[in-house]
């Protein structure tokens, strides 16, 4: 379970660039970051990688879930699937490291959008519990495109925590192509195997069949 060091790191990574961000002031630390006004942006490579900040009240990549019951269960549902997430990486505790770290990047980027949808609102003085909005900040120029009768000029704009789960899903994907390669392989093998045992049973049987042959003439 050593992998759930990548999801704390990714917890964490992701929540300090999100209050760098944002900003936070916790008084009896003498913190008081001011971090960027809302929707301002800056240039990192020229127009094509931005740092913008906005905040998305619904999934990943700023698709909406709507308020009320919908924003709710979305963090009720995380919350389990995060769980879920975490008893499967026990379960394959001694599968395949590729699969065990795309778990672990999922569930770190679980955890990280979680942690705003359940408590910024609240830390921040702008919603109840389970009512917060994640901060996302990348901005990538990309190619146009439509999603949901929606045309985008560039990718929706994600956080750090968004990145761990495409990421980690990508890997997942690839561990399963391998794993199902390998199961072909190891099919084959046994086929080759059990081809191989047959025809030498069918040799040993002939050889058999031809001594008893040689006894029963020898013996007229």
């Amino acid at each position: 379970m050593r992998v759930l060091y990548i999801s704390l790191l990714v917890v964490i990574v992701d929540q300090v660039t999100k209050l760098l961000v944002k900003g936070i002031t916790i008084p009896f630390l003498n913190i008081n970051h001011k971090g960027m006004e809302y929707g301002s942006n800056f240039d990192v490579f020229g127009s094509f990688f931005k740092i913008w900040y906005v905040e998305n009240p619904g999934i990943a990549f700023g698709f909406s879930v709507g308020d009320g019951t919908a924003k709710l269960l979305l963090s009720l549902f995380t919350i389990v699937a995060s769980l879920l997430i975490l008893y499967f990486l026990w379960k394959v505790r001694k599968e395949s490291l590729v699969l065990r770290v795309a778990l672990a990047l999922i569930l770190g980027g679980a955890v990280g959008n979680l942690i705003d949808r359940t408590f910024y609102g609240v830390i921040f003085g702008y919603a109840p519990l389970f009512y917060g909005k994640v901060v996302d900040f990348f901005s990538v120029d990309f190619f146009d495109f439509t999603l949901f009768g929606h045309t985008y000029e560039r990718w929706p704009i994600f956080n750090v925590a968004d990145a761990a789960v495409t990421i980690g899903v990508v890997l997942m994907l690839f561990a399963n192509f391998n794993s199902g390669k390998e199961r072909k392989a190891k099919e084959s093998e046994q086929n080759q195997e059990e081809i191989k045992s047959a025809e030498e049973n069918e040799i040993n049987n002939g050889d058999n069949t031809r001594k008893e042959i040689d006894v029963q003439n020898s013996g007229g």
